[in-house]
């Protein structure tokens, strides 16, 4: 086995980066700009939604529950999280008694908004703060938090904060981050608007020649790393991973559709069985237990989500109207099983977590990510030596064999799209912006 020499960091300097490692100033300004977003999208709800009513669906949230839950979740860890525990990181007492009076946090809070306590099918009848006074308390926790941040700038005028007391703030910073991704995907299921080209998918080339990435080791992320990272990105794991070839981006329309016109979805020697019962519960209307249903109703897995033939064209379900299709694009809402099923059809296979991350440090200017989440035939599961960070929830539970996810997508904020980052749904989720690249078979 040839290892490879050290690859420098191909997110270096990026979004992504300061994120994980800037300090007080900079985190001050990115948690503005994502408050920024988050409002600016929920506004998209409110001028779509009369009185902001959403189904009661699996892959659903009330849009004014996610408003509160975001400022919520930023007040549980920072504001109402006594020092020292604040300033622990990862080494934090996820129990440590809350403070029972912080700006923007109301007495019943923890009843409404702690994800871990409300189930999901009750949060359509909690007597939630309307949105004006919801606004208001994520504006005085926001204030707040960054008052927080000037303090700690303050505390340590000779260089920034150690990353333990920076930890939260970036916690919270990556959190409404990922909820905002999620709004605009919830969006596209009903049909929302959302005025806004930066999260709209771009056309790519022709596919270009295939990366040779040589033989070589992959390693977990170690205790002593500096910055922010996941804990789920955590271990003590070392994999030998052997010489590949892999595509230089992602599959477009232009590559996937042949296998919808070909009958590809009527032929189960393409597909696992767990994908052929997937497809089947969809075409037998069962398919809103399985997430799978599109805003203007159960199609069946006769094609990809969001997606008609009009003729000899197809079109799109975009913006709550129909458009014709860039056949440039990325497919997208795409899920695991049907990633699998072309890959049969196409005589290729999904890459694994590693040969993704080892592809992109390999070829950093020619591996092109970042278009949708890329499916990868690994399966979520802890590294040895995981140990869940303070915000328990956030990893261990899902330790349940669905796939990992990869690179990023248009709906992503720039802050998150990090290599190394891990995402995880369950293979049969097609809100999700997730579509997928191939290496040889």
């Amino acid at each position: 086995m040839q290892e490879t020499a050290a690859q420098p960091d191909p997110v270096e300097g990026s979004e992504a980066t300061l994120a994980r490692s800037g300090g007080p100033d900079v985190l001050a300004q990115a948690l503005q700009d994502s408050r920024r977003d988050t409002l600016a999208t929920f506004a998209a709800y409110e001028r779509a939604l009369p009185g902001l009513q959403v189904p009661r669906t699996p892959e659903l949230n009330p849009p004014l529950w996610e408003l509160g839950h975001i400022g919520w979740f930023q007040n549980f860890w920072i504001a109402r999280n006594p020092v020292p525990e604040r300033t622990c990181g990862r080494r934090a007492d996820p129990l440590a008694p809350r403070l029972a009076q912080a700006p923007g946090h109301r007495p019943e809070a923890d009843t409404l908004y702690d994800s871990t306590r409300v189930a999901h099918a009750t949060r359509w009848q909690l007597p939630l703060p309307d949105a004006p006074c919801t606004r208001h308390d994520l504006a005085q926790g926001l204030a707040w938090t960054l008052d927080l941040l000037q303090g700690l700038a303050r505390a340590a005028p000779q260089g920034p904060p150690d990353d333990d007391a920076l930890y939260f703030f970036r916690l919270a910073l990556m959190h409404e981050d990922m909820h905002h991704e999620a709004a605009l995907y919830m969006a596209q299921v009903l049909g929302v608007p959302v005025d806004d080209g930066r999260w709209q998918p771009r056309p790519l080339p022709e596919l270009p020649a295939a990366l040779a990435v040589p033989a070589g080791l992959w390693s977990g992320k170690l205790p002593g790393t500096t910055g922010f990272c996941f804990d789920n990105e955590f271990g003590a794991l070392q994999r030998e991973v052997p010489a590949f070839e892999i595509d230089a981006q992602v599959v477009r329309w232009a590559e996937f559709l042949p296998f919808v016109e070909a009958g590809g979805y009527e032929k189960a020697r393409w597909w696992t069985p767990a994908g052929w019962a997937w497809r089947g519960a969809a075409r037998s209307g069962r398919a809103g237990q399985l997430g799978t249903m599109a805003a203007m109703g159960a199609k069946g897995a006769a094609a990809p989500r969001y997606l008609r033939q009009a003729g000899r064209h197809w079109q799109v379900w975009r913006q709550g109207r129909w458009t014709l299709l860039d056949l440039t694009e990325p497919a997208c809402h795409l899920t695991w099983h049907e990633a699998q099923a072309w890959c049969a059809w196409a005589g290729r296979r999904l890459p694994s977590e590693f040969e993704w991350e080892r592809a992109v440090l390999t070829h950093p200017a020619a591996f092109a990510w970042g278009d949708v989440w890329e499916w990868t035939a690994s399966p979520f599961a802890p590294f040895p030596g995981f140990e869940p960070h303070p915000y328990r929830e956030y990893s261990a539970p899902w330790f349940d064999g669905r796939p990992v996810l990869k690179g990023a997508s248009f709906m992503t904020q720039p802050r998150m799209r990090h290599p190394r980052y891990r995402n995880f749904f369950e293979a049969h989720r097609n809100d999700v912006p997730a579509g997928f690249r191939t290496c040889t078979a």
